[in-house]
């Protein structure tokens, strides 16, 4: 399998475990409460933490289950069965959304009452002060990357071993973090002009790909787990 397949492959996985229809829906309550510039420094965090993070799987990750002894094959089981956690709900129907905070909930037509002098420097404030850590939570983790995304971004720079693969996987690491930035940076437009119905759609379609890759995931891994067993035998 060459290394070329291998990036194109994690990328793909990559996207589909994040799906970019169902993260607009979760970012929308998020991003709601703040202007677009500080929207705009949300997007580039996100890609500068995203790609940190993969970028951190693929280098450090399997010298780290190394130390752990953990093997790939364990880790790309573990990583399969992650994503079915992830994707069957989505493919039923059933992820749970996002509830929108406080900001967001007060009902169409009710009055809002006058708030003091202190209240209104506070709440202008709050954004400037709080983006940094909404980045970080939830935005980063767990709505972009989790343990799945770790576990996939080890496995397979385990399977790549050479330092010219890991290159690779690297620049498939920065553009999945582009992918990332570019869906929080339009989910507040997009979303707009997706109906719900049409977004519950394509939750189920992105579920039932991801289900299909933690299936070959799971099966890959056992499967390597069994060869490795027997070899020692």
């Amino acid at each position: 399998m060459s290394i070329t397949y291998e990036a194109l492959a994690l990328f793909l996985a990559l996207v589909g475990l994040y799906s970019p229809i169902a993260a607009l829906s979760s970012y929308l309550p998020v991003v709601r409460p703040f202007d677009h510039g500080r929207q705009v420094r949300l997007a580039v965090g996100l890609v500068v933490n995203v790609a940190v993070f993969v970028l951190a799987a693929i280098w450090v990750g399997d010298p780290l289950l190394e130390l752990l002894g953990i093997s790939p094959a364990a880790l790309t089981a573990t990583g399969g069965i992650a994503l079915i956690f992830a994707s069957v709900p989505m493919m039923r129907g059933t992820a749970t959304e996002m509830e929108p905070g406080p900001a967001n909930a007060a009902p169409p037509g009710a009055s809002v009452p006058a708030a003091a002098p202190e209240d209104s420097r506070s709440e202008e404030e709050s954004p400037a002060r709080n983006w940094r850590s909404t980045l970080f939570s939830p935005i980063t983790f767990p709505l972009t990357v989790g343990g799945a995304t770790f576990a996939i971004s080890a496995a397979t720079s385990a399977d790549v071993g050479s330092t010219h693969g890991r290159v690779l996987l690297s620049i498939t690491a920065v553009a999945y973090g582009l992918v990332t930035g570019v869906t929080l940076y339009a989910s507040g437009h997009v979303e707009k002009r997706i109906s719900p119905q049409a977004s519950k759609f394509l939750d189920k379609i992105a579920g039932i790909l991801l289900t299909c890759i933690a299936v070959i995931l799971l099966t890959n891994g056992f499967t390597d787990l069994v060869m490795a067993r027997i070899g020692r035998s």
